[in-house]
């Protein structure tokens, strides 16, 4: 399953699911498949709503994360290509 592997390669271990890097990875994911889903269906706005939220809330947990523990905000937002 594809969440078992993007919690393998940022969470802490093997079932840490619930570590903030961990989790921004998941909504990061979650993110870019609901954007290529509004490229080919434009006027789905309940789609659209979620991912506003999806967006909303990886951007608490990337703050969270800078204030707490800079080098692995740093480390994170490169690899997953979020912000340049």
């Amino acid at each position: 399953m594809v969440t078992d592997k993007v919690i393998e390669k940022y969470g802490k271990n093997k079932s840490d699911s619930g570590s903030t890097e961990a989790q921004i990875a998941l909504f990061t994911g979650r993110i870019n498949q609901l954007n290529e889903h509004l490229k080919i269906n434009k006027k789905d706005n309940s789609s659209r709503r979620g991912l506003m939220i999806m967006v909303s809330k990886r951007r608490k947990l990337l703050k969270y994360l800078q204030r707490n523990d800079i080098k692995s905000y740093t480390g994170l937002i490169k690899k997953l290509n979020i912000r340049k």
